[in-house]
């Protein structure tokens, strides 16, 4: 049923125009599928262990794998072990965004704390000094994305916190299938993207292929629960858990996620920059 569904799904939209124009080598699509289990680690601010997701590089015509980001500055995975702090730190003319996978802990600035938990997600400002402290007995998790903040940009004076547990859903319909709750968009203090999402896709759905019309932007999809098959030009990629995918900007190469399975739902971390826009000052 599964197998029958996914190749039904490739076979009816590769026979459309505009979609099977969009076909793409399986070397190339390599290059923009990412997953942190084979990235090395390094330690960063003291005891933060990093592995690189996407890093810089040419979108439209990468020489490495996962060198894509055009607008972010990075996407990695981070652990931090138990017990473990980082060295205070102050982001200059940068922020970040972290998503706790797995521990517990707490991030402080400015003599206020807070906790840290699966499915909690945190805006560090530019210019706040913070630090991050695993106070369980599990490593503390997290995906962190770093984004440059434009000349003149005004951030929050805080740490904006948002748990993913307790927000409510924002759409269920958007490009057939997505569950979508919303993290954090530019009114919370992001200053080059423009949406943190999570999206869920139930059972055997799929969301609709599409295209984008501009190369302007900037999109991310990570798998954080469940395996499904992205759909990506005229190929179907297996993402497991720690796996990312990055939209490919050259207008014709149509991308979906479509959930094969049976009785369990799919779960994505989705960020975004969509278009160039006014920066909050």
């Amino acid at each position: 049923m599964r197998k029958l569904f996914a190749l039904w799904a490739l076979a009816f939209f590769a026979s459309i125009p505009q979609f099977s124009a969009g076909q793409s080598s399986a070397d190339r699509l390599d290059l923009y599928f990412s997953d942190w289990h084979n990235a090395s680690a390094h330690t960063v601010r003291g005891a933060l262990e990093v592995r690189d997701i996407f890093t810089k590089g040419n979108p439209q015509a990468p020489t490495q794998k996962g060198a894509v980001l055009r607008f972010i500055n990075s996407y990695s995975y981070a652990s931090l072990a138990s017990g473990a702090s980082t060295k205070p730190m102050r982001l200059d003319a940068q922020q970040e965004i972290y998503f706790v996978v797995s521990g517990h802990g707490i991030a402080t600035a400015a003599g206020h704390s807070d906790d840290l938990s699966p499915n909690i997600a945190i805006l560090v400002p530019a210019g706040l000094e913070f630090t991050m402290k695993n106070t369980g007995a599990e490593p503390l998790t997290m995906y962190m994305i770093n984004e440059p903040v434009p000349s003149g940009f005004r951030p929050n004076a805080s740490i904006v916190v948002k748990d993913e547990n307790k927000i409510p859903i924002t759409s269920s319909d958007g490009h057939w299938a997505h569950i979508v709750k919303t993290l954090f968009v530019t009114d919370d203090g992001l200053g080059t993207l423009q949406s943190v999402l999570t999206v869920t896709i139930d059972p055997l759905t799929m969301g609709k292929p599409h295209l984008v019309d501009h190369d302007d932007i900037e999109e991310v999809w990570s798998a954080l629960d469940g395996t499904s098959l992205a759909f990506v030009g005229n190929q179907l990629r297996k993402q497991t858990p720690g796996m990312a995918f990055y939209h490919i900007p050259d207008n014709k190469t149509p991308h979906t996620n479509i959930n094969q399975n049976e009785e369990s739902q799919v779960r994505f971390l989705y960020f975004a920059r969509y278009h160039p826009h006014e920066t909050r000052k």
